[in-house]
């Protein structure tokens, strides 16, 4: 049964600027810089019938491509021990309608409804008893970071793996935006 979600790919100049805030972190498993995507939406495992639904479904939830920015860093959960670091992205209406658009199209094949508030963000690193205060100092280091804006033009449905040694992700289907 493939593991599935919908993304957006960053550029790879995107990618380098982020990649150049790794630091050694004791307990920190950066995510390797093909890994880094922003998703839009998880759906999890799906019978074979049910992903090419999907992949219909998600043709429907197109729209206009727009910019966006790299921008801002954090970790979650915000008020426990942290288990990820995070660069944020700039607030977009754009991006928001867009994940809303994809959210009604897989909510519309019987899927339920994402539990908690949409926060755009792509996931830097998988912590594990990494002092608080470590990433703390982490945070204020990069607290200002900020990429040049891209241009968002496509979203994907990918299927993750697991594997030992983290996630492999295959990119089954790809989504254009006009303009």
């Amino acid at each position: 049964m493939p593991r599935l979600f919908v993304a957006v790919d960053l550029p790879e100049r995107i990618k380098d600027d982020i990649t150049a805030t790794y630091i050694a972190l004791p307990g920190a498993r950066w995510i390797d810089e093909p890994q880094l995507h922003l998703t839009l939406r998880f759906i999890g495992e799906v019978p074979g019938d049910k992903a090419d639904r999907i992949t219909a479904a998600l043709r429907q939830a197109g729209g206009s491509g727009f910019p966006l920015q790299v921008q801002g860093v954090g970790f979650f959960p915000p008020r426990r021990d942290p288990r990820s670091l995070w660069v944020g992205l700039s607030e977009s209406e754009e991006l928001l309608r867009l994940h809303t658009r994809i959210e009604r199209s897989i909510v519309s094949l019987g899927f339920a409804a994402e539990g908690r508030k949409f926060h755009a963000h792509v996931t830097v690193a998988r912590l594990d008893a990494t002092p608080p205060n470590k990433v703390a100092d982490w945070v204020t280091q990069h607290s200002l970071f900020r990429t040049e804006p891209f241009a968002v033009s496509a979203f994907h449905l990918y299927s993750s793996i697991l594997k030992r040694e983290g996630a492999i992700h295959e990119k089954l289907t790809s989504y254009g935006l006009e303009g």
